[in-house]
């Protein structure tokens, strides 16, 4: 039976992924020979990295920028509700960027465990979970670039375990700025309990990640009322409100790093659909509206709701 396709064209910086230096490294097991490992450790360092060279150890700084920029880009997936839906080692590139993401979804009611792939069935890539898969495979990345650390392989493995022990405070310090951006707040001090207590009254309450920010900005400009009607205990909300307020927060500036709209998932699936019956206006429609996801519109009320009650649960697929 024919069914529709369609051509897919991925633009990136590279496709260099922890998978590329994987299936090197095993080559260079086979063969007895680093030259093809080194060869492509050298071209990721000249087309993304190219201050690595600079460095005493050029291997282990490429290793410790890819650390930099998977902490960086991980952060932001996860200030954002983005999950990525397999994030496996073939599926992380070398340069920091999103790819390779076909059965992705946003997050909407605030839930660590939030899976959508279909596959997932044990929750590996859970919204929660992303962190520390990606420190697992940027692991696997530096097994892949031992031989190229240092000669001696005791050396070899004190400096690639030195390097990745940094992913995690990395990630935390992206997180922690960005999460007191998302509130309006300076980094540090009564701000970190602040977001901490916030984030568990949103996973108590199920709110929506994206609209919660929103409408706190309002009552960051004494209208609290619509974040206040997010929350089935007002008062537990009420007592975390005065605290945030005696921060100081930035209305406007919270505004800037919040978007309205993001791509939620029954919008996507109202937009194949149309699409699918050769109606592709929805999906122009669709991409204009999150194309400034920062700019609230008179309009489009619609498309910064999150899915109504009837949708149920969404399962995403390799082929989303």
């Amino acid at each position: 039976m024919p069914i529709g396709a369609a051509v897919l064209a991925r633009a990136a910086a590279s496709h260099l992924r922890v998978g590329s230096f994987q299936l090197a490294a095993q080559q260079a097991r086979a063969a007895g020979d680093l030259g093809l490992l080194r060869r492509l450790a050298d071209h990721a360092v000249t087309r993304h990295y190219p201050q690595a060279a600079q460095g005493d150890n050029r291997y282990v700084a490429l290793f410790e920028a890819v650390v930099d920029a998977q902490a960086s880009l991980v952060a932001r997936w996860m200030l954002i509700g983005f999950v990525h839906g397999v994030m496996n080692t073939d599926n992380m590139t070398i340069s920091g960027e999103t790819i390779d993401y076909g059965p992705c979804a946003f997050m909407e009611a605030y839930d660590p465990a939030t899976v959508f792939s279909s596959i997932d069935y044990a929750g590996r890539y859970a919204y929660g979970n992303q962190p520390r898969i990606a420190q697992w495979n940027l692991a696997r990345f530096a097994e892949a670039l031992l031989p190229l650390f240092a000669d001696d392989q005791a050396q070899a493995v004190t400096l690639a375990t030195d390097a990745l022990e940094g992913f995690l405070p990395r990630y935390q310090a992206f997180w922690s700025a960005g999460m007191a951006a998302k509130f309006g707040l300076s980094e540090g001090g009564a701000a970190t309990s602040v977001v901490d207590d916030a984030l568990v009254l949103l996973r108590e309450n199920a709110v929506d990640f994206t609209s919660f920010f929103r409408a706190l900005s309002a009552a960051g400009r004494d209208d609290s009322a619509s974040a206040r009607a997010m929350f089935a205990a007002p008062a537990e909300f009420d007592e975390w409100l005065g605290r945030w307020q005696a921060l100081g927060p930035d209305p406007d500036a919270m505004d800037r790093v919040n978007p309205v709209y993001i791509p939620r998932n029954h919008l996507v699936e109202q937009a194949l659909t149309a699409a699918t019956g050769g109606d592709l206006a929805s999906v122009q429609r669709l991409l204009d509206v999150i194309g400034e996801p920062y700019r609230e519109r008179v309009g489009l009320e619609s498309y910064a709701a999150p899915a109504p009650s009837d949708f149920g649960a969404y399962r995403t697929f390799c082929g989303t």
